[in-house]
């Protein structure tokens, strides 16, 4: 089976990109099941009800975020209501929503998704670790097929979870510095790797933000308003191939495709 994991979508360019791209690359590469970090997608920072809704209704299956998803106050109730959107799992244990969850392909096949956040240079939360290791086992019972969205800034902290879980997920996915890079591997027992799997938004930016924001930004130390870019937009992903009994990755590939382009 063939799963399609998109980079951090940003604002309303990231959106249209899902809405005009997905479907197509869905049809060409024969995807099983997509999952998205949309984090970002409501003017980039944090998300809203509607716009999660939107984005599941173009054909993503599952919702993963990170730091920002508690940008928009008003998507704190929807996270306990929707299941399809996961926030990071080693957040302390009241808060709203839920970091790992049992989803359902196409064909009928259960797959797990986890949703971590790293704590080298961010929050001091709970061990991505311990508490990925905790979800993995419970996950295991239903399914070998599980895949992790570790949102996290330090290199080495990514590329010390994919070793950590290596033979233990399907795929450990690094996402959060919307930056794709080029070390997708498979490693030693079977688990896809990648250290960031990339943007989903404007590629003439900083990260997605507007060039002058993000230089005003740097410059004065002010906090200015982010401002999502709009030009030379592109769609940024991997795809996993997953031999569905053992849940090992056969392949990992990644993918940028232009909005001005076909898939």
């Amino acid at each position: 089976m063939k799963i399609l994991f998109i980079g951090d979508i940003v604002g309303k360019p990231g959106r249209q990109a899902i809405g005009r791209l997905l479907e197509k690359i869905v049809c060409d590469y024969q995807i099983d099941f997509t999952i998205a970090n949309a984090e970002n997608a409501a003017g980039g920072m944090g998300i809203t009800p509607p716009i999660v809704k939107e984005i599941l209704d173009q054909g993503v299956d599952v919702l993963t975020s990170g730091n920002h998803i508690w940008a928009k106050k008003e998507i704190y109730p929807y996270l306990n209501e929707e299941r399809r959107i996961l926030r990071p799992a080693n957040y302390p244990p009241d808060v709203p929503g839920r970091g790992a969850g049992l989803f359902e392909s196409k064909n009928g096949e259960k797959i797990g998704v986890i949703n971590l956040e790293g704590r080298v240079f961010m929050k001091h939360l709970d061990c991505p670790f311990r508490i990925g290791e905790r979800e993995v086992e419970v996950l295991r019972k239903e399914t070998p097929i599980l895949l992790v969205d570790f949102h996290a800034e330090a290199t080495s902290e990514k590329v010390a979870m994919g070793w950590f879980l290596d033979g233990r997920v399907t795929a450990v996915l690094g996402t959060h510095t919307h930056i794709q890079t080029s070390d997708e591997r498979i490693l030693n027992d079977g688990t896809a790797y990648i250290t960031d799997v990339g943007m989903t938004g404007p590629l003439d930016s900083v990260i997605g933000i507007r060039k002058q924001v993000a230089l005003n930004r740097l410059l004065t130390q002010i906090p200015w308003k982010f401002d999502v870019a709009t030009e030379e937009i592109e769609l940024q992903g991997v795809i996993i191939d997953v031999e569905r009994e053992a849940g090992r990755s056969k392949d990992i590939q990644r993918i940028r495709v232009p909005l001005n382009e076909r898939a």
